[in-house]
């Protein structure tokens, strides 16, 4: 076990005198990420050696998050997180998260808890600010939570007392200020909650999908309009999907079969404009062999996605997440990750899931911020099968 944040060890184990120049960011360029940071705190030539080692690093595997929170007063949080480029989990200790409710995450890098009196979002990449507001004048128990460029918006997920079941109000980050919006789309009545429904956000469009049936709507909240519906289900064996962000583009992950019988998971990339569907992949069999071993069915998957790469796991069970990276050209590589983080968990606590691409920047700006730290806790075991299929487009219509 090392920790990150120190950087007089790396000064007792490095003599920056016997390396330097190209020697020494040819080094670093070879250097996990992690490694780096307490590298460019041993003086102003490695500082300048580690930038420069990241400029031309290749390196836009997103790390992924895992906050768990106790069911136990004061309902603490820890957080580990797996680098792929290093294979490795790291501990992120950092002071407590303000209690305001049940953690819950939204589109991979949102965090959020909602009570009747308040709303407190995280969505940096690591966490480090939090931005609290008044809640929404509607009641909800299990909204639609997305942040979409400077606003916040809320949707559905009521209480039964309140009238409006579909109601949406949006949030405006500079203003600080709630707008009710036109409400959602009929379609989503009876099924206006987040458990039921699938979101994924880019600057200025919410998609909004419905797990079970792929149909799928968008929200621009710049003029508060709904436009759909979309079919986002390419294949009529997907009994359940989801979307998500990859580099701005949208992607589906459908499951085939039924729950009792998964016979696949597979990846699409929808075009926004004329809604046109490319398969890019799918599970390799054994790890989804792996994927349905531990129950006699799976009604639902979780997926978090940024960058080039998206993160497949359920989260009631979390000690096996499967990571798909998305290779130019079409196709994908995957790997299986065994979860050691979930180690000693207490099976009531709750586990929330976040993605992010994280650079030096990130973790310098996360050891300056606070009483922060990165303690590395062990290689993991993985599993990597490459699969690299493309399929020819599938148009909706």
């Amino acid at each position: 076990m090392s920790d990150m944040g120190n950087s007089s060890t790396a000064r007792s184990s490095f003599d920056e005198q016997s390396i330097h120049g190209d020697v020494l960011e040819a080094i670093l360029s070879q250097v996990p990420l992690v490694h780096l940071l307490p590298a460019s705190g041993v003086s102003k030539s490695w500082s300048a050696a580690v930038s420069s080692a990241l400029r031309t690093s290749t390196n836009t595997k997103p790390w992924l998050i895992i906050h768990t929170q106790s069911s136990r007063h004061p309902f603490s949080t820890t957080s580990h997180a797996y680098d792929p480029e290093s294979n490795m989990w790291i501990e992120i200790r950092q002071p407590a998260i303000g209690y305001v409710s049940t953690l819950r995450s939204s589109h991979s890098n949102l965090l959020y808890m909602l009570s009747p009196s308040k709303l407190s979002l995280s969505f940096d990449p690591l966490h480090l600010t939090w931005h609290h507001a008044v809640a929404p004048k509607v009641s909800r128990i299990d909204p639609v939570v997305a942040v979409v460029g400077s606003h916040v918006v809320i949707a559905g997920g009521a209480y039964d007392f309140e009238d409006d079941p579909l109601a949406v109000e949006v949030y405006d980050l500079e203003s600080q200020q709630w707008t009710k919006s036109d409400p959602m789309p009929e379609f989503f009545n009876g099924s206006a909650a987040s458990l039921w429904l699938s979101v994924a956000s880019v600057d200025p469009h919410l998609f909004v999908m419905e797990k079970t049936s792929g149909v799928t709507y968008s929200f621009n909240p710049n003029n508060n309009t709904w436009s759909g519906p979309y079919d986002l289900r390419p294949d009529h064996r997907i009994f359940y999907s989801v979307i998500g962000f990859s580099n701005d583009r949208l992607i589906v992950i459908g499951m085939l079969g039924d729950a009792e019988d998964v016979d696949g998971l597979k990846f699409w990339e929808v075009n926004c404009e004329s809604f046109e569907i490319n398969e890019i992949g799918e599970m390799p069999a054994n790890l989804l062999e792996n994927l349905k071993s531990h129950d006699s069915q799976i009604s639902s998957i979780d997926v978090s996605m940024v960058g080039n790469a998206a993160y497949v796991y359920i989260s009631s069970r979390a000690e096996e997440v499967f990571m798909c990276e998305f290779i130019d050209g079409g196709g994908c590589s995957w790997r299986s990750v065994a979860n050691t983080s979930a180690n000693g968990r207490s099976i009531m606590d709750k586990l929330v899931f976040t993605c992010s691409k994280i650079g030096i920047e990130e973790l310098q700006r996360a050891t300056r911020s606070g009483n922060r730290k990165f303690v590395v806790k062990r290689r993991t075991l993985i599993n990597l099968p490459i699969m690299n299929t493309s399929a020819p487009p599938v148009k909706k219509y």
